[in-house]
């Protein structure tokens, strides 16, 4: 069964917006995300950022582990385990999942961050949802012929409101700014062989309610 697909852009560095906005979708169902840049880097720092948060609330220095110790020995009533042990499990596995939903997210640069400059990272991002090609870019003025010819459905950031706009078969859609005046995410599902695209305040408000997106798999990629 297909999982939903959060789409989020523009946190502009602000990590609390990006981790509501992970929170938010994922209790819409969300596994695999979709990050049209505005900052590219913001993903690294939210990992870093929730890692060390982990390890703070995991610390445990020399003092405390002998101290552990010593009571585990000395009290023969007290046979839990230190907690240095269940500690260091909790930290590992917080790191792990941290990693695992890392990469689930497709992100592109913006203009002007050092990964739009880097040849070996890709400007626009291409990926398959069900049997529907997908480009994933920043600023949509990005776009090319080619991204017109071969993606069905074009995800896009730089925008302030979430809103999908139809070209003949190809539908753009944005999921609006998590440092807008309101801030907002966008969730794909799978009907059948088309998507349906939501829009929501982080508020938890919806903007855009289930509108179908008639998509089409392409069957050949066009290379010109």
């Amino acid at each position: 069964m297909s999982t939903a697909i959060g789409i989020f852009s523009d946190s502009n560095g602000d990590l609390n917006a990006l981790d509501a906005a992970i929170r938010f979708l994922s209790t819409k169902g969300a596994r695999r995300f979709l990050f049209a840049g505005g900052n590219y880097a913001d993903l690294d720092e939210w990992v870093k950022w929730k890692r060390d948060e982990a390890r703070a609330l995991t610390d445990y220095s020399n003092l405390d582990f002998l101290a552990d110790i010593s009571n585990y020995l000395g009290e023969a009533e007290q046979l839990d385990r230190p907690a240095a042990f269940g500690n260091a499990y909790e930290l590992s596995r917080t790191n792990e999942e941290l990693t695992r939903l890392a990469d689930r997210v497709i992100r592109t640069p913006e203009k002007g961050c050092l990964q739009y400059q880097d040849p070996k990272c890709p400007r626009k991002a291409m990926d398959m949802l069900g049997e529907t090609l997908c480009c994933v870019v920043h600023d949509k003025n990005d776009l090319d012929k080619e991204d017109m010819l071969n993606a069905v459905l074009l995800v896009h950031g730089n925008e302030k409101e979430p809103k999908v706009v139809q070209i003949g078969p190809r539908y753009f859609l944005t999921p609006g700014s998590l440092t807008a005046a309101t801030p907002t995410v966008g969730v794909l599902e799978f009907v059948e062989k088309n998507l349906k695209f939501s829009a929501y305040a982080l508020s938890g408000q919806t903007l855009i309610d289930g509108q179908l997106l008639q998509v089409q798999a392409k069957k050949k990629v066009s290379v010109k």
